[in-house]
């Protein structure tokens, strides 16, 4: 599996409105549901709050990967978004978080949920990718990008 089969680059927001936790996470279930077939939105964004309430995504880093599993889904989905400045997440190293990743998933679909966290956490161990994807300008940038690490990492 590759990001970009689960990443549909108008699923990408550079910069996002949000300037909250709860906000960004919306804004993004939001992008998934204009673009994607998830159903009830709302109960994803119900899904991928409640998960955050349980411990963060922010995973160190200035980053954040929030996700949510729902019966409303039939398949694994993906949306990006670039805070315009970096959000409070209450992530593990205390540092806040300027780029989020969120994976919505069917609530009976573990496997390609666990894979995708995999894929990003090796593409964003690369300081030099991680720092770049976040200067972006624009979701076409960020995706493309995105598109270039992956394919480099396959090759590699």
């Amino acid at each position: 599996m590759r990001l970009t089969e689960i990443l549909k680059p108008v699923c990408v927001k550079v910069p996002l409105d949000a300037t909250d936790k709860q906000q960004a996470l919306y804004e993004l279930v939001d992008l998934l549901a204009d673009h994607c077939a998830i159903g009830q939105a709302q109960q994803l964004k119900d899904a991928v709050w409640q998960r955050e309430q349980t411990r963060t995504t922010g995973i160190g880093h200035g980053i954040g990967i929030p996700h949510g599993k729902t019966d409303a889904l039939t398949e694994l989905n993906m949306a990006i978004g670039l805070p315009p400045s970096p959000i409070e997440f209450g992530a593990i190293d205390g540092k806040p978080v300027d780029l989020i990743i969120l994976l919505a998933s069917p609530a009976d679909q573990t496997g390609p949920h666990i894979q995708a966290l995999a894929k990003i956490s090796r593409l964003l161990t690369d300081d030099t990718f991680r720092d770049a994807i976040k200067q972006a300008q624009s979701a076409e940038q960020l995706y493309d990008m995105l598109a270039q690490q992956e394919a480099a990492i396959a090759g590699a």
